[in-house]
């Protein structure tokens, strides 16, 4: 009988008691409603995941001003979060933890989807080289406008107030949106990040609205209910750091004195919704990179298979790991690991906006 931790033993991640330790990411589907509540489906699509140990909902916006994809799902009305209970309802009955992802866009947003038609904002006025998912299709990036430096308090403010609305939606805990060239992340990274004020220049004052933003989570949840999500490594949206090392061994050691539920990485090599070969240098930041620096739990998410997943837990270099695309096509993803059954495949163009093709109508194993 080994002693070592299994993909499929419980886990407690903070005030998080987990079944097994396979977690459903964020995956953004584009199937909101106009207003930001979530879809009339959005109820079965995450009811029929939830042996999942830990379901992390699609990023949810936290003001008119976060949303950056058409039908994206938001926590700052009433109505948003009236909505969601019933989704956190048919989850928690069905068995597993649920947390909600709190994300706001910033550059990577569009005027199309900003109240008013306003230009989109970010810690400097450096657009994203691409096409983005504009109001009415693909257009290109614009440049956004530079946040004013007493601007940020009341953003900081929003991601309080959309935490306590998710406590009020039923939620288990939510997940900061750090990564993947997104606000934090943007004013993490000196490509996206050229102030000169207090959240700017020093790789501290480029943290700071990262802590702001965890720190006015605690302060709605408790800090054993709350995760972060980065992507050290990512290339998406043109992000990168010119040391990336020293900035996030400075993000890791300030996050451990919070003593978080846990820490949810994005692997090397996933750029976006995909995997980019041969995007892994030697010198990237992964879990292991991470483990040896970081105290508390660690999920892992980006390319996992099977094979590697056991491995990733049973050797201690994660707590648990996160499977994306696999848990769209497989509803039932974690009886199909455990019997080491074939994957249903992911149907790329219904990963985004549509209807119900491509989003509740995947087979289960024992139909």
């Amino acid at each position: 009988m080994s002693d070592r931790p299994s993909l499929f033993d419980p886990v407690q991640l903070g005030a998080l008691s987990l079944s097994n330790r396979i977690v459903m990411p964020p995956l953004t589907r584009s199937r909101a409603l106009a207003d930001g509540r979530p879809g009339p489906s959005a109820r079965l699509y995450y009811a029929q995941r939830a042996s999942a140990g830990l379901i992390v909902t699609e990023g949810t916006a936290i003001s008119p001003e976060a949303v950056g994809n058409p039908g994206i799902p938001g926590l700052w009305t009433d109505e948003q979060v009236q909505a969601w209970k019933p989704v956190t309802d048919a989850v928690h009955e069905a068995g597993a933890a649920v947390v909600t992802q709190l994300w706001h866009t910033g550059r990577a947003s569009h005027p199309s989807l900003q109240p008013d038609g306003k230009d989109p904002v970010g810690p400097s006025a450096i657009g994203i080289d691409g096409l983005t998912f504009a109001r009415n299709g693909r257009t290109p990036y614009v440049t956004p406008r530079a946040l004013a430096t007493e601007e940020i308090p009341a953003i900081v403010d929003q991601y309080g107030r959309a935490a306590r609305n998710a406590a009020a939606a039923g939620f288990d805990g939510v997940e900061l949106h750090a990564a993947n060239g997104y606000l934090i992340d943007q004013f993490l990274q000196d490509s996206a990040n050229r102030r000169t004020d207090r959240h700017g220049g020093s790789i501290e004052n480029r943290a700071r609205l990262l802590l702001e933003a965890v720190d006015a989570l605690i302060d709605a949840f408790g800090a054993d209910r709350v995760g972060v999500r980065l992507s050290p490594s990512s290339t998406f949206q043109d992000m990168s750091d010119s040391d990336p090392v020293a900035l996030f061994t400075h993000v890791l050691d300030a996050l451990a004195q919070r003593d978080l539920a846990y820490l949810h990485l994005v692997e090397p090599g996933i750029v976006g919704d995909d995997s980019a070969a041969g995007q892994r240098p030697a010198d990237s930041i992964d879990s292991a990179w991470v483990r040896k620096r970081y105290p508390g739990h660690l999920i892992a998410a980006g390319g996992y298979d099977r094979e590697t997943a056991l491995r990733a837990v049973e050797s201690g270099t994660v707590d648990a790991v996160a499977f994306g695309r696999a848990f769209i096509a497989n509803p039932d993803l974690p009886a199909r690991l455990a019997e080491g059954a074939e994957l249903n495949e992911a149907d790329r163009a219904t990963f985004y906006g549509g209807d119900d093709h491509g989003y509740v109508d995947y087979p289960f194993l024992k139909a």
